[in-house]
């Protein structure tokens, strides 16, 4: 015969009992009386197999598999808590927004910083959740629809799923160290870097690939003595003096300062910045309104590197 199955009320007598101290105390937490919760802690034990408590002196005191159950009880109970504490916020407008943002590592250092600050001083409720990761993995989990927004470098192919929504459109730029010889030109050329030391992006980037491209095209010849997985990497060297570089500018004007300077490339090598959007996840409200802030700090980071590579 199969035994009969434990209730959610068998939980909350026992829970009100171990929290009260005393069944008396229990039957009014649960607006119950005193037999009725003798009763069905009695069933409980019942149900089980074993006691829970020992009857001292007309009082309960729990014993070891009491308090190893109590434990687990409370987890469960913290858990339902949590599950009711977002409930509710989801019925208190922006309060319930929480938008997941996938984005290139570049972008979660520029870019991204900026547009927040703007969107969250409008939208002082929202959460924002940001995850840094690189392609392709960005564009497979866009298109497992996992995030409300994505960010990267605009491809030839948007990804299954997703609709592209182009934000920035720039070039990559020259970064030289300080007290550099050719920071006395506005504007470098390839022939600029014959022989000089020079900090590349790693064999398999694509950015390496087209550069590599531009200097073989004009028979200009490099020393290639250092290279690194990312743009902050390949600043951070040209900073301490390693050689130049060549690489995207959102990421050059978040490093620029008194050890790293920008220069424009004579050549363009295009660098553009993309949002996309699940096609089959639930819309997020402010979606769009992120966006927006996103096109304003792009215009507003276009215009500090107009000025600052004019000089």
């Amino acid at each position: 015969m199969t035994a009969a199955p434990l209730t959610h009320r068998h939980i909350e007598v026992f829970r009100a009992v171990m929290t009260a101290g005393s069944v008396t105390e229990a039957a009014a937490l649960l607006h119950s009386s005193q037999p009725t919760i003798s009763r069905e802690l009695a069933r409980l034990e019942f149900l089980l197999g074993y006691t829970l408590f020992e009857r001292q002196r007309g009082r309960l005191k729990p014993n070891a598999r009491a308090l190893a159950l109590f434990d687990e009880v409370q987890r469960s109970y913290q858990s339902l808590d949590h599950i009711a504490g977002r409930a509710r916020a989801l019925g208190r407008a922006e309060q319930a927004v929480r938008l997941s943002v996938l984005c290139l590592p570049a972008l979660s250092h520029a870019l991204l910083p900026g547009a927040s600050a703007d969107f969250m001083s409008r939208h002082s409720g929202v959460q924002l959740s940001v995850t840094p990761q690189e392609s392709p993995l960005l564009e497979e989990w866009m298109g497992a629809q996992r995030f409300d927004l994505g960010l990267t470098e605009q491809a030839q192919q948007t990804p299954a799923g997703t609709q592209l929504q182009p934000l920035l459109a720039l070039d990559e730029v020259c970064v030289l160290p300080a007290g550099h010889a050719l920071l006395a030109k506005t504007v470098l050329t390839p022939a600029d870097f014959e022989g000089l030391d020079f900090v590349s992006l790693s064999a398999d980037d694509p950015y390496r690939a087209q550069l590599d491209a531009v200097f073989a095209a004009h028979g200009v010849g490099r020393r290639l003595r250092m290279e690194t997985h990312s743009a902050v990497a390949v600043c951070a060297m040209v900073s301490a003096g390693l050689g130049l570089a060549i690489v995207n500018p959102l990421t050059a004007l978040a490093l620029a300062g008194p050890q790293l300077h920008l220069r424009r490339f004579s050549v363009s090598v295009p660098f553009r910045v993309a949002a996309l959007l699940p096609l089959h996840r639930p819309a997020q409200p402010l979606v769009g309104a992120l966006i927006e802030c996103l096109r304003r700090e792009a215009e507003r980071l276009q215009s500090t590197l107009d000025a600052i590579t004019s000089l």
